[in-house]
């Protein structure tokens, strides 16, 4: 009978010890979960890759940038070689020195002849109106000399006058003959002066011409030295925007191709955690919604976010999700862009849990998981 009790003793106690257990696994359960208005997710730290990348190819003479390295934006990070480039940059620079020695002297001798030209074209029309007064001076002597000559004719045909006189007559009449042709002959001789003068004009276009097309030649080459000074300028490569340098890709000497990143980073001050909630819990979640960012390194603390994309599409989990029923669901992908990353203590690919708050009024309480 002592030995029997003392069995039954020991029964009792074993189911009062696994009644115990149970009901502390079921308490533990049961308040492992969150209340009512916040949602539980998991996921990684993560931002968007900034690449500082070469935009012409060539060989790298120098890299000035390690893995960690805080930068800000518009920082010389990497030189390619550029010797050639220099020695374009160098050609194009002799090219405006010559186009703008030949546009100077172009110049100058249109200037000169806008101010001669026009002048010599005043003289010779000048000379033109004198050629024709003279003429017209001349004919008119002409004639009265060749009526003085008929009429000493008649005189001396009738013998009212000497011989010597009509003899004087004919001469004065052939001297004024000869003045009228000379005359004309300076007339005609000074409308081709002008005529000439006046080609002067297309002189001046044609040097008016040569100034613009030499101009344009200069502006070539000006072209040319800021193309070269624009490639001189792309072989040293900077930085796209503020970041902290996650990978550095190409060392010194090797070549690199357009577009080829020498730097991945990543600005902390962007971050947000990626999390997958499931598709039964997804109508719960609308843009905007507050957040908070728990990692195990700082149990203390939390980081605000809010929610920032909500994929339209279902997936199956990835493997951050934490329970072993919801891996089998399909679930849906949300951003929650953290609010601000005091110190930088955040970086990515750090593991995380996030509590999402859908009813207004709902407590804050740490993700748990159940």
């Amino acid at each position: 009978m002592n030995i029997q009790t003392g069995k039954t003793g020991v029964v009792l106690l074993i189911a009062a010890a696994i009644a115990i257990t149970s009901g502390i696994a079921y308490y533990i359960q049961s308040n492992r979960k969150l209340p009512e208005g916040l949602i539980a997710a998991s996921g990684r730290v993560e931002g968007d890759r900034i690449m500082a990348a070469a935009k012409f190819p060539g060989r790298l003479r120098e890299v000035r940038a390690r893995e960690g390295d805080e930068l800000k934006a518009g920082v010389l990070v990497a030189l390619l070689e550029d010797d050639s480039v220099q020695a374009r940059t160098e050609q194009a620079r002799q090219m405006v020195n010559a186009a703008t020695a030949q546009l100077n002297g172009a110049e100058a001798s249109l200037d000169v002849a806008e101010k001669e030209i026009p002048m010599a074209i005043t003289v010779a029309d000048a000379g033109v109106s004198q050629a024709e007064a003279m003429l017209i001076k001349a004919q008119a002597v002409a004639l009265q000399s060749k009526r003085d000559a008929d009429r000493h004719q008649a005189l001396y045909e009738k013998g009212v006058i000497e011989k010597h006189r009509l003899e004087q007559a004919e001469l004065a009449l052939k001297v004024a003959d000869s003045d009228q042709r000379a005359a004309t002959e300076n007339v005609r001789r000074a409308k081709e002066a002008l005529a000439q003068a006046r080609l002067g004009q297309q002189k001046i276009q044609a040097r008016r011409q040569e100034v613009a097309a030499l101009a344009a030649q200069r502006q070539r080459a000006e072209a040319a030295v800021t193309e070269s000074g624009a490639a001189l300028k792309d072989m040293q490569i900077v930085t796209p925007a503020a970041g902290v340098v996650l990978t550095r890709l190409r060392e010194p000497g090797e070549v690199v191709m357009p577009g080829g990143a020498i730097l991945e980073m990543v600005n902390l001050d962007q971050l947000y955690l990626k999390v997958y909630v499931p598709e039964s819990r997804i109508g719960q979640i609308r843009l905007g919604l507050p957040a908070r960012v728990y990692v195990d390194s700082q149990p203390d603390i939390y980081y605000d976010a809010r929610v920032s994309y909500i994929s339209a599409k279902a997936e199956f989990t990835p493997k951050e999700v934490q329970t072993t029923d919801e891996r089998v669901k399909l679930m849906y992908a949300v951003k929650l862009t953290l609010i601000a990353n005091p110190g930088h203590k955040l970086t990515p690919g750090l593991p995380a849990d996030a509590v999402i708050r859908w009813k207004e009024n709902a407590e804050w309480q740490k993700p748990r998981w159940h």
